[in-house]
């Protein structure tokens, strides 16, 4: 009876566990080491704008940028690239949702600029496949 109990458990704990593990994701091309859908608003969304827009916005400011994620350059930090130029963009490991993208796959973020005294960032609250 005890082996069964225990076994029981050991199986609930298991199905507990698996749509966090399925979570896992994020990007997948150079300099990598390893990104779920919800339900919320379907309708016009917010225009996209250029990375060489976005670094003349001001701080805090809402972007939506469609282009590639060309290279990972630290722990949360990417490069990424549109046809107007480069910036770098900081990913929570969290906003990936189970989505692997590489360079050649077209993404749409959104999140917000972030100012420093010489450097503009994009810092990201969403990430989608375009």
């Amino acid at each position: 009876m005890k082996k069964a109990t225990i076994a029981l458990l050991i199986a609930a704990s298991g199905l507990v566990a698996a749509p966090a593990m399925a979570q896992k994701g994020g990007f997948n091309g150079p300099d990598s080491t390893t990104a779920q859908k919800q339900g919320g608003f379907v309708g016009p969304d917010v225009a996209s704008t250029t990375v060489e827009e976005a670094k003349s916005m001001r701080d805090d400011a809402w972007v939506v940028l469609e282009g590639n994620i060309v290279r990972k350059m630290g722990k949360e930090l990417y490069e990424f690239r549109d046809a107007s130029g480069n910036v770098n963009v900081e990913i929570d490991d969290h906003v990936w949702q189970g989505l692997s993208v590489g360079p050649n796959d077209k993404v749409r973020i959104e999140g917000e600029v972030d100012k420093d005294w010489n450097s503009v960032e994009i810092d990201v609250k969403k990430v989608t496949k375009a």
